[in-house]
């Protein structure tokens, strides 16, 4: 792969708004539980939307939320038009919040779709490095572990992190620097594909089943900060992505 473009740890890339102001694109934000977090994240979000001078942003809820979220997104969602509420009870799991955000946004006909986190585990000011990868690449991939990354978790989180990009680019032939990031973006195209396939996962494996599945297309990882304080990991995800993971290892021919 091509050597991806560096950007330095907490850098502020500010690229001039006519590269994106007629850029067709959404990104896709699950939310839960997000209500103490809520306005700083937001603030960030309009900052980095001023800057680029276009795109929408997919809240997408379930279940899941127990606040004020949904009430929350649903009346920013009036008072400003680039933010649509989706509301999804019939989600099971967060892969299908995930599925389901990608699903509206192309319903809405955006060329160029992304992906990330709520509570500012993602930054929004890093929505125009992946916007400006568009332009030679059809999928553009965050990745903590690049250097310029930066990944603010536990060691334990740290350790599952880069052990599980370890294990799965071991067992799968895959030559990633981070198979379990989420902050990403891919062309239609590419989206179309991915949404139609019966994915295996249930929990954030999701990101590493779909890294497997588009490893023949053109892509590009880029450095990202992730921050989170949250140090525990339930065991149904981890069992889900052990047995995902042997799924693939025994059927490596798998692709979109």
């Amino acid at each position: 792969m091509p050597e991806p473009a560096r950007f330095g740890r907490a850098k502020v890339v500010v690229i001039c708004a006519r590269m994106f102001e007629k850029l067709n694109w959404g990104v896709v934000i699950p939310m839960a539980n997000e209500e103490h977090d809520f306005p700083p994240f937001i603030r960030e979000l309009y900052k980095a939307l001023e800057v680029i001078k276009s795109g929408k942003v997919y809240f997408v809820i379930d279940k899941a939320a127990k606040d004020r979220t949904l009430e929350l997104c649903r009346k920013l969602s009036q008072q400003d038009q680039r933010f649509v509420t989706v509301w999804a009870p019939e989600n099971k799991n967060v892969a299908e919040a995930y599925l389901r955000g990608y699903r509206e946004a192309l319903k809405n006909g955006h060329d160029y779709i992304m992906e990330m986190d709520a509570g500012l585990s993602h930054h929004p000011k890093q929505l125009p490095q992946f916007l400006e990868q568009f332009k030679n690449y059809e999928c553009v991939l965050g990745s903590r572990f690049l250097k310029g990354g930066f990944m603010d978790s536990s060691p334990f989180r740290k350790f599952l992190s880069r052990g599980g990009t370890m294990l799965s680019n071991l067992l799968l032939g895959t030559h990633f620097s981070d198979m379990t990031s989420g902050y990403q973006g891919f062309s239609k195209e590419i989206v179309e594909q991915f949404t139609a396939y019966p994915f295996r996962s249930t929990a954030h494996f999701y990101q590493t089943e779909l890294r497997f599945l588009i490893r023949k297309k053109n892509y590009i990882e880029i450095p990202i900060e992730y921050h989170t304080h949250t140090s525990t990991v339930k065991s149904g995800p981890i069992v889900n992505s052990l047995s995902t993971l042997m799924y693939y290892f025994f059927h490596r021919n798998r692709k979109l």
